[in-house]
């Protein structure tokens, strides 16, 4: 993706996760906005820009991470909300382990307490090994990884959510479903 679209992409994500009250824009139950005015707020901060609902089909066409998707006129970020307003996400059952990247700090807070969404609506869990790592490289150079018996926890009531492919979703994780790999 070239740095144009990516610095719009950063901005999507901001606008529809963090901040649609700072553009003007108002989520509903399940985080869309119409696509048009999502594109008349982006272009009001920066009109030289001239964003396109091809821009936005392209940004997520061409992302890894698959951050938002496109329902119709309507687009939304599938997940990483901090707005006040909760997002409602479909239930779903999950793989049966899921993975959590960490700090080394956090981890050991972590494995006596449960997974909290610290400022999220949900808790972020990965898919695979690579992804966690990933996420887990942000917080620390040497990061933990913790896995998740997301099977257990799942048949224990606790409710998993989509996020993507590779990011999945949940209230919080107890402790007692979560331990160290290796």
């Amino acid at each position: 993706m070239n740095a144009r679209l990516t610095a719009i992409s950063k901005e999507v994500s901001y606008a529809l996760r963090h901040r649609p009250d700072e553009y003007g824009l108002e989520l509903d139950e399940h985080g869309f906005v119409e696509i048009d005015d999502l594109l008349s707020a982006l272009n009001a901060k920066d009109s030289s820009r001239g964003v396109t609902r091809a821009d936005l089909e392209r940004i997520i066409a061409e992302s890894s991470k698959k951050r938002h998707q496109i329902v119709g006129d309507r687009i939304r970020a599938v997940y990483g909300h901090s707005t006040e307003k909760r997002i409602e996400a479909e239930p779903a059952v999950p793989p049966a382990v899921l993975y959590h990247g960490t700090s080394r700090a956090a981890a050991e807070q972590i494995l006596a307490e449960g997974i909290e969404p610290m400022g999220r609506q949900y808790v972020h869990l990965s898919a695979d090994v690579e992804t966690a790592m990933a996420v887990g490289a942000r917080h620390d150079s040497r990061p933990a990884l913790l896995k998740v018996d997301a099977a257990a926890a799942h048949a224990a009531g606790v409710s998993f959510y989509v996020g993507n492919d590779k990011v999945w979703l949940a209230d919080r994780v107890p402790a007692e479903f979560v331990g160290r790999v290796g």
